[in-house]
């Protein structure tokens, strides 16, 4: 594609940089608002305050972030290096985390013990393939492909195995995730966005049934049948290859319509309406006010003392009344008037 597609590549890596800074920012200040502000600090805070602190934190984090990111570059590390150690440090959480919300008998304790046992485990494990494979600790020692392969797959099953032991020998618990439900307290009690569905047991069953069931699909596909299936081949032909990259546009492709067709398609109701308040869409029926009439002159011609009364104008709504009988105490006929 030349320097078209040179460009396109560029543009396509800031966003995806962009987007992954910006969703790692929303999930570091949320943490620290809602999990060490709301929770310890200040309880009792307000949307406002917690809309503060996110702001503070995400302003302290990009800068961390951009000073560490320096000092990765000082020292030579690159991306896929970085990438590839993630797995070595957080590895060890994701089993753990897993437990704790699909099974009941996981303990707490044991989860964060788990945790920290299969860091350690994980970088032992993760230094000592460095200085097998290499005889050395340097950087592309520690950053080769089998050395981060033993570090990660050790973080994985070994807070797995831990956290098991951990809950079935000497934490047995028996929790109730109707609890989990109970403790959860929203700020200012905001129900906005929270529709009947979305509170019905029923269909939040079903929707974790939904999720749960595609995510072991796909995670079966991701993790097990595609890697297999480059094993048959061994060294990829070019047509191989070219069929694996055309699958791998295809997949692109598709992920990108789906995540961003679908939220514009759920959402269409509320962008309409900011649509509406900015003056871009169709606005609403505004209703006619009421209107105002005077009522006709009224002249009484007899009254109780013979005289002649001044007439008078009276604004009020045009709505109809009922004929008025006037009874005149001077007279014994009566006098219809129609106000």
């Amino acid at each position: 594609l030349g320097n078209a597609g040179a460009v396109l590549i560029l543009i396509m890596l800031f966003m995806a940089i962009v987007s992954t800074g910006s969703a790692e920012s929303i999930a570091v200040s949320s943490l620290v608002a809602y999990d060490i502000y709301r929770e310890y600090i200040n309880p009792n805070a307000t949307g406002k305050q917690i809309l503060w602190v996110s702001r503070v934190v995400i302003v302290v984090f990009g800068l961390c972030m951009g000073a560490f990111s320096l000092a990765l570059y000082e020292i030579g590390l690159n991306l896929g290096w970085v990438y590839l150690f993630m797995g070595c440090v957080i590895g060890s959480a994701v089993a753990p985390l897993w437990f704790l919300l699909n099974w009941k008998g996981a303990s707490g304790k044991g989860a964060v013990i788990a945790a920290w046992s299969g860091l350690a485990l994980a970088l032992g494990t993760w230094i000592a393939a460095a200085l097998i494979q290499s005889g050395e600790l340097t950087v592309d020692a520690l950053g080769s492909n089998e050395v981060m392969l033993s570090g990660n797959l050790v973080a994985i099953f070994s807070s797995a195995i831990i956290h098991v032991v951990y809950s079935k020998t000497v934490d047995p618990t028996d929790y109730d995730f109707a609890e989990l439900d109970k403790n959860i307290t929203l700020v200012e009690q905001d129900l906005s966005g929270m529709g009947v569905e979305e509170q019905d047991p029923v269909e939040l069953d079903k929707a974790f049934k939904w999720i749960t069931r595609r995510g072991y699909l796909l995670t079966l596909v991701l993790a097990v049948i595609w890697p297999l299936s480059s094993v048959p081949a061994g060294v990829f032909s070019e047509y191989y290859f070219a069929f694996w990259v055309l699958i791998s546009v295809i997949w692109g492709f598709g992920a990108a319509t789906v995540i961003t067709v679908l939220p514009l398609t759920e959402s269409s109701a509320e962008i309409g309406a900011v649509l509406s308040g900015m003056g871009c869409g169709p606005k609403p029926t505004e209703e006619p006010e009421p209107t105002v009439e005077k009522i006709a002159t009224v002249d009484m011609e007899k009254t109780s003392n013979g005289t002649d009364e001044d007439s008078a104008e009276v604004e009020a709504p045009a709505v109809p009344t009922p004929a008025v009988k006037i009874d005149d105490a001077g007279d014994d006929s009566e006098e219809e008037a129609e106000c």
